[in-house]
């Protein structure tokens, strides 16, 4: 039965590795793992693809924590390595209703949108010298009647950014990083291919332009709960589902904070923690 996982650590074996596929660890306030993967050539094999992907685990990312300001810091230098030079757009991935899915939106709407500054306060020389950043939510199919790849295209050419984060929520298969961990990757994403029905993919070579994805995995595929506890075969037409924190609620609203304050952080380095505290 395939792993069902958006995360490229669960996905690697550190004890065979390829020889395109290369894994070094650092970190203070997390513990951070760096997987790059010089080509397509481990595709079939670890279902992942040439790019760069981080990994930030935590003890717990739903409470507050005296190391908080550290966490949005270095989660903040881990992105800013990713983002080019230029405009930026930010788009929230996921179901704003469904809460699980509703990091994506829920961070988006926490993003400072500067884009609009430079034409209206053009004699504030401290807001016209912010970077230019676009921010929105997509929706899902279910609820626009459109691939969220074909409307973040649509937007994309009509501002042009020189890259995209795409915030989103994530499937894992090891429980213990449920609500844990945050993945920040430049290959690209496919919405929702974590729960087995991805849609199209959101990715440089779609764009034209760098995308870079950003999540933290709030499910975890039920059968995949059970073989780790049990190492009991499941059959193939046993019905299945994904599973999600009791505490979803407050993990989806302090996550989408704590990514949010990464991404302000990364895309206006001239801003302080205390600046960026005061847009929430």
């Amino acid at each position: 039965m395939s792993l069902r996982t958006d995360l490229a650590l669960e996905c690697v074996d550190p004890h065979g590795l390829p020889e395109s596929v290369h894994i070094t660890e650092r970190g203070e306030h997390f513990r951070i793992t760096e997987i790059v993967i010089d080509d397509d050539s481990c595709v079939d094999t670890i279902g992942k693809g040439k790019g760069r992907y981080i990994t930030l685990e935590s003890d717990d990312l739903s409470g507050y924590t005296d190391d908080y300001e550290g966490m949005a810091q270095e989660l903040a230098a881990e992105l800013r390595s990713f983002i080019p030079e230029g405009d930026v757009l930010v788009v929230g991935l996921g179901n704003s209703d469904i809460t699980p899915d509703a990091i994506g939106p829920q961070t988006a709407a926490k993003v400072l949108a500067t884009r609009h500054i430079r034409d209206e306060l053009k004699d504030d020389l401290t807001l016209c010298s912010l970077r230019a950043v676009a921010s929105f939510s997509v929706g899902v199919l279910g609820q626009t009647g459109i691939e969220t790849a074909e409307i973040v295209r649509a937007v994309s050419e009509g501002i042009k950014p020189s890259c995209i984060i795409a915030a989103d929520a994530l499937a894992c298969s090891d429980i213990s990083r449920l609500g844990r961990t945050i993945q920040i990757s430049d290959a690209g994403i496919s919405p929702r291919s974590g729960v087995a029905n991805a849609r199209k993919e959101l990715s440089e070579k779609v764009m034209g332009v760098p995308v870079i994805a950003v999540g933290v995995p709030t499910v975890v595929d039920m059968h995949t709960i059970v073989r780790s506890f049990t190492d009991a075969e499941i059959m193939g037409d046993t019905e299945n589902m994904m599973v999600t924190p009791k505490d979803i609620d407050r993990l989806t609203e302090r996550v989408s904070q704590l990514l949010a304050f990464g991404i302000n952080l990364a895309l206006q380095p001239s801003m302080s923690f205390e600046d960026v505290r005061g847009l929430f």
